[in-house]
């Protein structure tokens, strides 16, 4: 069944008159008109776990959540200021399918968008590169792959900073949990966060003062925090059968002892692994280390760059058509190695394209000899992978001295400006949303907007040339 929006006289009128949409956002528009999968599969995330999703107040349509998160990337606003734009701007209703409708306010879009799954959106960048394909707007003759990493929003990773984050957390859900109760304290728990602040000596000790001084204000600061970790257990042994004045109260009770729960446990992890790391020396496997109790999955990366040695968030890995389309993203766990990723890509681009890419082009992070096999066995024309370390045989540096891996070099640098594009034009550089499901989300998204500009200035470059012809 096909939906309509509500449309006033008054919208009719500025049509009428001539006002429209800028190019771009109108290329989208048509594009996104014609692929009706796209939005059954938005309306069934919506829908999700509802009993009875025809019943109840109505929220955002499909076609206003997918407009307004494409608009809120390709524009990288943030939630308030998507409201507000769509709000004031007439052409914005318009392309976000409102209207003369009323705009709600910026958390029931940030609702709607959390709604979404990461393999929904994915589905989506799908269909739209394989519209784009059957558009014949790429081939699929070259390709060319790379890894970035996108970053959580946490503060630096520190051992003092992350234990007096544990001691004001848990101490700042205990009040709360006290106000639920209507307790002016909770008996045996003691506000620690003021000692806990031992953490800025820490901060301000230079080198040669930490060899000396810092294992002491450790020992202490480490033992805070194991003690306000206790005793909010013991608290909430204590306060096990309590309950609230009604059920609101007792839900956001159950909430907020959920809530401790949690942020002990991640408390028990911060406290061991800096009492292995600073009091008894040990190195600590990456795997077992946490680098924030807000953001529990976030990695620690480290890729060898002189200007960022470490990174934490999450590698991410991306292929790129020859007309800037991306056919392929990953959000990875950890920190594995590149040449893992050239098999699979040329596995996925055959789904997509029904054969290898002529070209495949990467930086040394995927070389391998196995890769290089594996892909002129597949059919690759031109492998463009430069070696790693070693010394190069006769025939090896001939071929990279040869004006076809040179070209296929510079092709592979143009994936560069496409990540640098992501991270400053998409919001895709530091991922603000909580969670790793989340963060697939916002990368997703990136991706998405990128892919609906490629494609609606390729179609609207196409009509300017038959335009000039006829």
């Amino acid at each position: 069944m096909i939906e309509w929006p509500d449309v006033s006289f008054a919208d009719w009128e500025l049509v009428r008159q001539g006002l429209c949409l800028e190019p771009l956002l109108q290329a989208i528009s048509d594009f996104l008109d014609e692929q009706k999968d796209i939005i059954d599969q938005v309306r069934c995330d919506l829908s999700r776990g509802l009993k009875k999703a025809e019943t109840g107040r109505s929220g955002l349509t499909p076609q206003q959540v997918l407009r307004s998160l494409v608009l809120m990337r390709v524009k990288n606003w943030n939630y308030r200021e998507l409201r507000e734009r769509i709000a004031d701007g007439c052409t914005l209703r318009q392309f976000t399918d409102f209207y003369c409708l009323p705009v709600p306010r910026h958390d029931a879009f940030h609702r709607g968008f959390n709604r979404l799954t990461p393999e929904t959106l994915k589905a989506i960048n799908d269909v739209v590169v394989q519209a784009a394909v059957e558009l014949g707007l790429e081939d699929g003759q070259k390709l060319r792959v790379d890894t970035t990493v996108v970053q959580t929003d946490i503060h630096h990773p520190t051992d003092n900073t992350l234990l007096w984050d544990v001691v004001r957390v848990v101490t700042r859900l205990i009040g709360r949990l006290a106000k639920a109760l209507e307790r002016r304290r909770i008996k045996g728990f003691r506000d620690r966060t003021r000692s806990a602040r031992r953490m800025q000596e820490i901060q301000r000790m230079t080198t040669r003062q930490r060899q000396d001084q810092q294992t002491a204000t450790y020992r202490e600061l480490i033992g805070i925090a194991e003690d306000v970790i206790a005793s909010a257990r013991t608290a909430l042994r204590q306060t096990r059968k309590a309950r609230g004045k009604d059920m609101i109260t007792d839900l956001a009770i159950a909430e907020t002892r959920k809530e401790i729960e949690h942020f002990c446990g991640l408390g028990d992890r911060v406290t061991d692994q800096s009492r292995r790391r600073v009091l008894n020396s040990e190195q600590v496997p990456t795997a077992e280390k946490l680098y924030s109790i807000f953001e529990p999955h976030t990695d620690l990366i480290k890729r060898g760059k002189v200007q960022s040695p470490i990174e934490v968030g999450h590698k991410v890995f991306l292929a790129e058509s020859a007309r800037g389309l991306i056919t392929q993203y990953d959000v990875l766990d950890g920190n594995p190695i590149d040449e893992q990723h050239v098999v699979i890509s040329l596995v996925r681009h055959r789904q997509t394209f029904g054969d290898v890419p002529e070209l495949y082009g990467s930086d040394r992070g995927f070389f391998s000899e196995k890769n290089v096999m594996s892909c002129k066995q597949e059919g690759v024309k031109v492998v463009c992978i430069p070696q790693r370390g070693g010394t190069k045989a006769p025939e090896r540096e001939a071929y990279e001295k040869s004006r076809e891996f040179k070209d296929g070099q510079r092709f592979r640098a143009g994936i560069e400006g496409r990540i640098s594009v992501l991270f400053r034009g998409r919001g895709m550089k530091r991922c603000l949303a909580e969670g790793r499901e989340r963060f697939e989300l916002w990368v997703a998204a990136a991706v998405l907007a990128n892919n609906l500009m490629k494609v609606a200035a390729l179609l609207a470059d196409r009509s300017s040339r038959r335009r000039k012809t006829a």
